[in-house]
């Protein structure tokens, strides 16, 4: 292999794993995969982990995938993490986190989201400034939370981060975020356009970053595609840091996009990851960001285009010049300038997974035609869209005659039909008419681990009626990631790098009938089910 080859890593850090992706940056060939695992813990509505076990499964999968690449370690010019989102992970004053981190699944801070979203001028003055009203996965509803129930270590806290930010500082020894992973916080302003607020100032980064700023409102860089009031404004708010009680020195520096180039590998990262300190580090984003890259979504690439991601949780996402003023839906904003709205649900694969383990079930042994006449809702965490955070899940329709497989053929399709029922919500909101045949027969890009299970594939079928492309690549996330990193390393859009390589095209599956019948079944289920079985007292 010529060691002139230029190689770069994309990490995606997320809710179970690390995976990190040796390519070509030429290409976009994927040379070699290496992954480790999370451990998460917590009950009762508790997810938390510990952010020294991400550094650690990043150092392992980076090294499983330079090893099992074959390149020399010289080959590799630039490295970025992509991580889950929301996550609140805190600080002391030498850098290490406090506590385990609290993830975007842990549904404890519902209370404090709730009394955030009445606050500020109520719902629509957050859908204005941030783009999306605080639920409970939502960072400043967390942050609210460590306040008021473990005032000690707020009080101790000398940094706060997101997920990818931390492993970001980790690489690179810089306290940096972007614009797509800030865009989930509920402190950070995506509105078109400024707010004429004081600026922040002592931000706890460095502010020597091409283009980077200190969370200023108005502070904005010209190649960030929002000064002229049509992209998403990239500033903390200091009215919602003053509400929320964060002192905006604890914040990072927010880079003008995922594909900044922050600085090289630190020694210790170095050392650790086996690689030399000229290493390219990239700002990186979240992992729903990454995975747009991945698909090739984009100001340089599609926009409009509906995505479904089947994982942990279930999301719905499309690139666009719209930001949705919606209650059900995140306004967040893109790495690359554009918008990202995005719908979340909570319970997916790993909902239905546990539905499969209580009936002896394998995932794929679901009865071929669903559920029959049983429903199941499959809420086992709560749920964030619809946002019912004290949910638990709920089977009706139960006969005698009843066969597992149907049971958990049902649990498939809750899932499936809450995850579209987002989606329409997306499109809708976006002003796009989800019956028009014109918005309905363009494909659903069905990506995450769920879209390459048949039981999951078949079922979105059935339940959406559109035709669906199932991309060939498996990790785009990291892929995404990649080339957020190659635009580090060269300055080229990634979004129309991942267009080149191709990392988003796979096999296209022609639409089949939609279950009409099956979807208001379902929906009967929810509205009446809503207001007693799903709805539980907001506890202080």
């Amino acid at each position: 292999m010529p060691t002139s080859r230029s190689v770069v890593i994309g990490v995606d850090s997320s809710t179970q794993s690390t995976k990190a992706v040796a390519v070509d940056a030429d290409t976009g060939e994927l040379l070699a995969l290496g992954r480790a695992p999370h451990t998460v813990t917590g009950s009762a509505g508790a997810r938390e982990s510990d952010p020294e076990e991400w550094w650690t499964a990043l150092v392992t999968a980076v090294r499983a995938a330079v090893r099992d690449a074959g390149v020399p370690a010289d080959a590799v010019t630039g490295i970025a993490v992509a991580g889950q989102q929301h996550g609140l992970v805190t600080l002391g004053a030498d850098g290490r986190p406090l506590r385990p981190a609290l993830l975007w699944n842990d549904t404890r801070s519902a209370p404090q989201a709730a009394a955030l979203a009445a606050r500020l001028g109520g719902p629509a003055a957050w859908l204005e400034r941030t783009g999306s009203v605080p639920v409970a996965s939502m960072t400043a509803a967390k942050w609210q939370w460590l306040r008021a129930h473990e005032p000690q270590h707020a009080a101790a806290v000398a940094g706060v981060r997101l997920p990818h930010d931390h492993l970001t500082e980790r690489l690179a020894g810089v306290a940096v975020t972007d614009p797509g992973d800030a865009s989930g916080t509920c402190w950070y302003g995506t509105a078109a356009g400024t707010y004429d607020h004081e600026d922040v100032t002592g931000a706890s980064a460095r502010r020597d970053l091409p283009g980077a700023h200190d969370g200023a409102s108005g502070a904005h860089d010209s190649r960030s595609g929002d000064h002229d009031g049509t992209g998403p404004a990239r500033a903390y708010d200091r009215e919602i840091l003053d509400l929320i009680g964060l002192d905006p020195a604890l914040l990072p520096a927010v880079a003008p996009g995922g594909a900044t180039r922050v600085g090289t590998l630190t020694q210790a990262a170095a050392e650790a990851l086996g690689l030399p300190r000229t290493v390219v580090v990239a700002a990186g984003t979240g992992d729903n960001m990454a995975a747009a890259v991945g698909l090739g979504l984009g100001g340089a690439g599609l926009l409009d285009h509906p995505v479904v991601s089947l994982g942990t949780s279930g999301t719905v996402f499309a690139a666009t010049h719209t930001r949705p003023a919606d209650p059900g839906l995140a306004g967040f904003a893109a790495t690359d300038g554009a918008y990202l709205p995005l719908g979340c649900t909570l319970n997916c694969t790993l909902a239905v997974d546990r539905f499969a383990t209580l009936l002896g079930l394998d995932r794929e042994d679901a009865a071929p035609g669903g559920g029959g006449g049983v429903v199941v809702l499959p809420y086992l965490d709560g749920e964030r869209t619809p946002d019912l955070p004290h949910a638990s899940g709920l089977v009706t329709g139960l006969r005698h005659s009843t066969d597992p497989r149907s049971v958990l053929g049902a649990a498939y399709e809750g899932a499936a039909f809450t995850v579209l029922r987002a989606l329409d919500h997306l499109l809708a909101a976006c002003g796009l008419d989800p019956a028009d045949p014109a918005v309905r027969d363009r494909p659903l890009r069905l990506i995450g681990g769920g879209a390459r299970g048949r039981a999951w594939t078949e079922t979105v079928r059935r339940l959406s009626g559109r035709p669906l492309i199932v991309p060939a690549a498996d990790e785009l996330v990291a892929l995404g990631a990649a080339a957020l990193a190659a635009g580090a390393v060269t300055g080229a859009d990634p979004v129309a790098l991942t267009t080149a390589w191709g990392t988003g095209s796979g096999e296209v599956l022609p639409p089949v009938g939609r279950d009409e019948e099956t979807w208001n079944r379902i929906e009967g289920v929810l509205a009446a089910a809503t207001p007693t079985l799903l709805s539980g007292p907001v506890a202080s």
